[in-house]
């Protein structure tokens, strides 16, 4: 029982670096691609504020929480491997 503590504690230490990394460089390139069309266009914005609604809309898109899914699929793979070498 101790040894599935210590298992989940890593792994959720694990994933959670996984995480923030996997975030951060999402949103720098998007923050990238946002400064790029805002050079391309008209400037009838400063750049903080395009980069600002940008990043708001990124926010709540559903990139943003795909990028979740890394605490949930490898739970699920690990739940699925203790299930069947102990019960198959």
């Amino acid at each position: 029982m101790f040894a599935l503590a210590r298992l989940m504690v890593v792994g959720f230490i694990v994933l959670s670096v996984i995480y923030v990394c996997l975030s951060l460089y999402s949103r720098a390139v998007r923050k990238g691609k946002l400064r790029a069309e805002w050079h391309e266009g008209p400037q009838d914005q400063t750049l903080e504020e395009f980069l600002d609604e940008g990043l708001e809309d990124y926010d709540q898109s559903l990139r943003r929480k795909l990028i979740l899914s890394v605490y949930v699929i490898p739970v699920i793979l690990v739940s699925v491997i203790i299930y069947l070498t102990n019960f198959s």
